[in-house]
């Protein structure tokens, strides 16, 4: 008897109609077929404290010529769909912007293929074809070589399998693209390439396994990945790089031993201003022939600059730049010189993919940051100084003029938030310059004076100019270590510090740069749920969050750069928006620190010397006696829909997304009234961004999901949830239930009363007292006849809550 497929499940006709074709046309099912395959996460959702993860993007089938090689993706319907129904799916896996990348699309209901081919040029690019005439491996396999126009030795590289240590750990789908794309275009001839990926998604990582891949093929022989920090150094060879083994060497000391394959620099190392530092030198020009740049928005972006010089001196090796943010100014551009990234993976995307934690930004403005502050006439700092008579502002706090008060007050609130989470919570402080971190140190260290007690390590400075604090570098950014947990800093962590569970990020400094900004976010952006690191606060005193709001935040590289002749200067102001690039002359200092903030003024003695008021004025001014207080306090969230931040106000951000999705008011009761699950509704809108646990704490904490929505997005007076509960029982809604399920009833009543919606539809609930104590889950169901009487009884009692709202 012939099998009628629309009686079939979506499995069904996978297992007995798209599974027989693709083995039938060659498919090896254990290698080359992957079933359900979840590529990305899930979004992580933030309700208060209270985070759950959004849905995965999942293919129903990702096929691969090699494992390290996804050609094509098969979007599968049931029968009682139409053959190409979920091409437009399969299409939005493969898209190369948005996820998988891949050249082949396939849809089926079972009867047939509906293919979709991106390698056809002038030809149609969507045809049917019957369950019989799958194509093979290598049928697409040749189509791709010949779209690509790969040689044989391309090939060779492109095919190469990654590096493996049987545990099982794979590239995630955007890491694939990136190596996948930068081994092809090295494969094929390109000596210069740009990837750009967001702050924790990987980047040494993507490395490792691009130089593993083109290495392994014989392509590249010899390999130099250089950077600018030791710690990214050391990091990338006991980490990362470690299975490159005995073929890979650091080098240190000015020593140039060629008897190696693979080898890590450090900058500063390998070159200097005098002839006899520069060791890259002791290498023939042609000795490498792949380098791998590490940040290379940094010191390897300016023309003139002496890094630039080991790039030019290796320019017959094929070189690869790694940034998160690349530096494109009309005088400094990595896109001038590595061309258009081959692959960009951008914040926004990681944190819709999942990968990355999102954030909340909490802006507090100080009264005198928003008004200024013009000093009485004669003021005197706290060390006898005349204070110069002029208005001051937000630009010169901390850096001209220092305000006691203002120091302070930024950590009371940095203590404040802390112990409204948790006190071992790992936070940056960046301060303006070393003198500020130092004086931010000590002003956190009394507001907790109780864990400084504990351990003086509680609060810590970590700058380039102090052995201590840079000792406890590698504590701070180790999960396992509990200290330090504040750390105050100038430049010194704004990158290359992989600190997993770092929870508050405190900007009390001025950011002009985005580079700078996005390196500073990314200190938060990664995710460790071992550790409950989810997500992260961005704790912002000086407005440098409203860089959110610029256009350039999470778009696309854009090259702006223009030439100079040798002979022009490059205007202040370019500089002023550019961390400092090259190291020069500074010695130990870190490439990322002030030096000139270690030139602060030295107070006089005390013991009624005069003070000289013709001598040089001091670098900064220092006023302790000036109140400083809060003017303005506001939290802005992450919106999952656009990567921006909600400026607008929760109340008119939730009425825009609920009506979006609910034309009227009567829409949206009547698809809650009718929904089976309630918390179906609220996770869809919470995907959309709805923060009902925000909106509960602004309009009320006793109103549950329905009643929320019902105020906030279209002005209807709302019941608390105990008026709900009471109006229930006021109806003697339970007689028609026998005495046991009505005790049942009224206690999952009273747990409405007390949670909400989302409480009675988690059958734990029956785990928790007071249900408990009625007996077992399947004791509890039994006196409703069986669970399908028990979730009758539970929908009859949602519906009686919300009886007459329409």
């Amino acid at each position: 008897m012939p099998i009628d497929k629309r009686s079939l499940s979506e499995r069904d006709i996978c297992t007995q109609f798209i599974t027989p074709a693709l083995q039938r046309a060659g498919w090896e099912l254990a290698t080359q077929v992957r079933e359900e395959v979840s590529f990305t996460a899930g979004q992580i959702l933030v309700k208060g404290r209270v985070v759950r993860r959004g849905k995965a993007k999942r293919a129903d089938y990702v096929l691969y010529y090699r494992p390290n090689l996804p050609i094509a993706v098969i979007e599968a319907k049931d029968n009682n769909h139409a053959v190409g129904a979920g091409m437009q799916q399969a299409l939005a896996y493969a898209d190369d912007s948005d996820a998988l990348a891949l050249p082949f699309a396939f849809s089926s209901n079972g009867d047939a293929f509906l293919f979709h081919d991106k390698t056809r040029s002038g030809d149609a690019t969507e045809s049917e074809i019957p369950l019989g005439r799958f194509p093979s491996p290598d049928e697409l396999w040749r189509r791709y070589c010949e779209w690509k126009q790969l040689t044989e030795t391309a090939e060779r590289a492109v095919t190469q399998e990654f590096y493996s240590d049987g545990s099982g750990k794979s590239p995630r789908y955007y890491q694939a693209n990136a190596i996948n794309r930068t081994v092809e275009a090295v494969a094929k001839g390109d000596d210069r390439a740009l990837l750009v990926m967001a702050t924790g998604t990987g980047k040494t990582y993507t490395a490792f396994q691009i130089i593993w891949r083109l290495w392994k093929a014989g392509l590249k022989k010899r390999i130099l990945f250089l950077a600018d920090r030791n710690i990214l150094v050391d990091q990338t060879k006991v980490n990362d790089f470690k299975p490159f083994g005995a073929a890979m060497t650091k080098i240190e000391k000015r020593v140039a031993d060629k008897s190696f394959e693979i080898f890590l620099a450090l900058y500063q190392a390998i070159t200097g201003t005098e002839e006899d530092k520069k060791t890259f030198k002791k290498f023939s020009p042609d000795f490498f022939d792949l380098i791998v740049i590490d940040e290379c928005h940094r010191g390897s972006a300016a023309e003139d600059s002496q890094w630039r010089e080991i790039l030019e001196y290796f320019s017959s090796a094929s070189q690869i730049g790694l940034t998160a943010t690349p530096k494109e100014t009309t005088y400094v551009s990595n896109i001038n010189y590595f061309g258009d990234p081959v692959y960009t993976y951008s914040l926004k995307q990681g944190i819709q993919d999942g990968f990355l934690a999102p954030y909340r930004v909490v802006r507090i403005d100080f009264d005198k940051d928003l008004t200024g502050w013009r000093p009485e006439e004669g003021k005197k700092d706290r060390y006898g100084i005349v204070v110069e008579d002029r208005i001051y502002n937000q630009k010169d706090f901390d850096r001209s003029l220092v305000l006691d008060q203002r120091t302070i007050g930024v950590a009371k609130k940095v203590t404040e938030f802390l112990k409204g989470t948790d006190r071992y919570d790992k936070t940056i402080v960046f301060c303006e310059d070393i003198d500020h971190a130092e004086r931010m140190r000590q002003a956190i260290v009394n507001e907790n004076a109780d864990l400084v007690a504990e351990n003086r390590k509680y609060v810590m400075r970590i700058t380039g100019d102090n052995p201590e604090g840079k000792a406890e570098l590698d504590n701070f950014i180790d999960p396992e270590s509990r200290y330090p947990v504040i750390v105050t800093t100038s430049k010194l962590l704004t990158t290359g510090v992989d600190a997993q569970t770092c929870k508050l990020v405190v900007l009390d400094r001025r950011i002009q740069s985005m580079t700078e900004f996005k390196q500073i976010i990314g200190r938060g952006t990664r995710i460790k749920e071992d550790y409950g690191k989810y997500f992260f606060t961005i704790m912002d005193f000086k407005k440098a969050t409203e860089l959110f709001a610029d256009p350039d935040f999470d778009g696309p590289p854009i090259c702006i750069y223009e030439p100079k002749l040798d002979d022009t200067p490059v205007p202040p102001d370019d500089i002023n928006q550019s961390e400092p690039d090259d190291l020069g002359g500074l010695g130990e200092l870190d490439a990322d620190e002030d030096q000139d903030a270690r030139v602060i003024y030295d107070p006089p003695p005390v013991g009624g010397i005069d003070i000289d008021t013709t001598a040089p004025k001091p670098r900064k001014f220092y006023v302790g006696d000036v109140q400083v207080s809060v003017a303005a306090e506001r939290v802005q969230y992450f919106d999952p829909t656009t990567g921006k931040l909600i400026t607008e106000s929760l109340k008119d951000y939730t009425r825009t997304r609920v009506s979006s999705q609910y034309a009227s008011l009567e829409a949206f009761i009547q698809t809650w009234t009718s929904a089976e699950r309630k918390q179906a509704i609220i996770d869809e809108l919470e995907e959309q961004g709805v923060l009902f646990e925000a909106l509960a704490d602004e309009v009320g904490a006793d109103l549950d999901a329905f009643d929320l929505i019902c105020k906030v997005a279209y002005d209807q007076p709302p019941l608390t949830r105990r008026e709900r509960a009471d109006k229930v029982r006021k109806r003697d809604y339970f007689t028609k239930y026998g005495d046991e399920a009505r005790a049942v009833l009224e206690a999952l009543l009273q747990k409405y009363s007390d949670g909400g919606i989302q409480s009675l539809e988690d059958l734990d609930v029956l785990k928790v007292e007071p249900l408990r104590s009625f007996g077992t889950p399947i004791e509890i169901v039994r006196r409703f006849g069986g669970k399908q009487g028990y979730l009758k009884a539970l929908l009859e009692l949602e519906n009686a809550l919300y009886a007459g709202a329409a």
